[in-house]
């Protein structure tokens, strides 16, 4: 017998796949949009401040570039090639946006990977042990510690780290991006918040899941509160946090171009960090594109969880009816009643 799919799910999977396709179509034509509207020329941010270009010069390129064609000719080329692969040419470096990119993003992938595996058993510890702590003070520091650390800058949190187990301890490199030792500190770094984040959201549902009725039920039919917090509380509490995860991975894309600015690391931080400073056009665009990309599958992903983790969210809620009147049947006295 063929498993049949959840009612509901092949409608919630087009609909979610549609709102990806349309995110990443949306930062495309915002980003397009922006660039057309910068004041500056794009052809004299290519050819650097220095040189000097005759105007002849100057409208073969625009020609070559086609800036020279009207914005909406511009926008439906350059989304056609987007399309099958083509993001142009990087002005600094010669070479198609997409090959810099798929160069520098296995390095970030493992980056985030990393820090974020390790904020989410940091995290979900912290937040554990403040939702079994019977304790309502030491209950309130463990959930009082990661709002320290939210609030920390990412720059100094890799600085510090570095000063200290690089030059103090010399334990790990200062730089680089090879082998496994040069990956400790900047995924601590970017960690460490995220394990804050994690501990704040998770912490909270599960304490507000321990006191539901249904938790106070199982402690009245003799289970232990370890038990309660794994088959009743936890269930409840993913789901909010299973949100802020998909969060958390456009966190983790903005930290790290600090975090590899800082450590010196390749990757798709760095490489955003130069094509702004050096007004690499096509590179901005190409990266902002990558990063809708990559929000929009995450952000799948996590659709594609909820109804393994909640069925619930399959079924749509009958919509809410206004009071309505009492109808002259219900509002007619009873025959026979008194005046």
């Amino acid at each position: 017998m063929t498993a049949r799919l959840p009612p509901g799910l092949p409608r919630y999977l087009v609909r979610r796949l549609c709102q990806a396709v349309f995110v990443i179509w949306a930062a495309f034509t915002v980003t397009s949009l922006l660039l057309y509207l910068l004041p500056s020329d794009p052809v004299q941010i290519m050819i650097g401040p220095q040189a000097h270009a005759s105007p002849g010069q100057l409208a073969r390129l625009r020609h070559e570039y086609g800036l020279d064609r009207p914005v909406v000719t511009q926008y439906v080329t350059q989304l056609g090639r987007a399309l099958h692969g083509d993001l142009g040419q990087s002005i600094q470096s010669g070479v198609p946006v997409i090959t810099e990119l798929f160069r520098a993003l296995p390095h970030t992938l493992a980056l985030a990977g990393a820090s974020l595996g390790l904020g989410a058993m940091l995290g979900g510890s912290v937040a554990w042990s403040a939702a079994y702590a019977s304790s309502p003070r030491l209950r309130a520091a463990l959930l009082a510690v990661p709002s320290l650390f939210i609030s920390v800058p990412t720059f100094w949190l890799g600085l510090m780290l570095m000063e200290l187990f690089s030059f103090t301890f010399r334990a790990f490199p200062a730089s680089g991006g090879t082998g496994f030792a040069s990956l400790v500190l900047p995924a601590v770094t970017l960690a460490i918040p995220s394990a804050a984040f994690i501990a704040q959201t998770l912490g909270s549902e599960l304490i507000k899941a321990m006191g539901e009725p249904y938790a106070d039920t199982a402690r009245a039919k003799g289970a232990s509160r370890s038990r309660v917090l794994r088959g009743h509380a936890l269930r409840n509490a993913v789901m909010p946090t299973l949100t802020m995860l998909g969060l958390l991975v456009g966190w983790q894309l903005s930290g790290s171009v600090v975090v590899e600015t800082v450590f010196a690391r390749d990757g798709i931080g760095r490489l955003t960090e130069a094509a702004v400073r050096t007004q690499d056009i096509p590179m901005v665009q190409g990266l902002v594109l990558l990063a809708a990309v990559c929000l929009a599958l995450v952000n799948l992903a996590v659709d594609l969880v909820y109804p393994l983790a909640d069925p619930r969210v399959l079924v749509r809620r009958p919509a809410v009816r206004s009071r309505q009147r009492p109808s002259a049947r219900a509002a007619a006295p009873a025959p026979g009643g008194g005046r």
